[in-house]
């Protein structure tokens, strides 16, 4: 990866801040020209630092309200058609192979236990053990990381 000077840092923050900021906004705070920032902007998304834009939705308010965290042991040969079967999961936020004694751990949003008990279920059934965190609040929501930590 190239090298981030203070500009693209500074950059990468406000995007992180608000996507929606407008070039010419960006401009201003960054002390360049519109061109120069779609230009800096440009580079960033073609070096995949940059990998998308999305809203950030209140789910509770989508009706969405349990959060929960499954750590799912996967056998090894069983990856592939877990990975199949994960990537078409509507209510699975995030997917992490991890250490430890599960291989996986799944972020999902469900609008009652009794779809979250389902959905359990059938990973048991079709995948492997389970053990499950159901959350009760959020001290910090899910947010970018800092740009600055990449030169340390």
């Amino acid at each position: 990866m190239e090298q981030l000077d203070r500009t693209d840092i500074k950059l990468i923050k406000l995007l992180q801040e608000n996507a929606r900021y407008s070039l010419k906004y960006l401009a201003e705070k960054v002390e360049l020209s519109t061109p120069a920032v779609s230009s800096r902007i440009e580079k960033l998304q073609n070096s995949g630092v940059i990998k998308g834009y999305s809203a950030r939705i209140d789910q509770y308010k989508l009706g969405f309200n349990i959060t929960a965290f499954i750590n799912l042991e996967v056998p090894p040969t069983g990856k592939p058609d877990f990975y199949q079967y994960i990537d078409t999961c509507p209510n699975v936020l995030e997917c992490n192979c991890v250490t430890g004694s599960y291989s996986m751990l799944i972020k999902v949003a469900f609008r009652t236990t009794m779809e979250l008990d389902g959905f359990i279920g059938f990973l048991q059934k079709r995948f492997g053990t389970t053990n499950t965190l159901i959350v009760f609040s959020t001290a910090v929501d899910p947010r970018g990381v800092d740009p600055e930590l990449a030169d340390q």
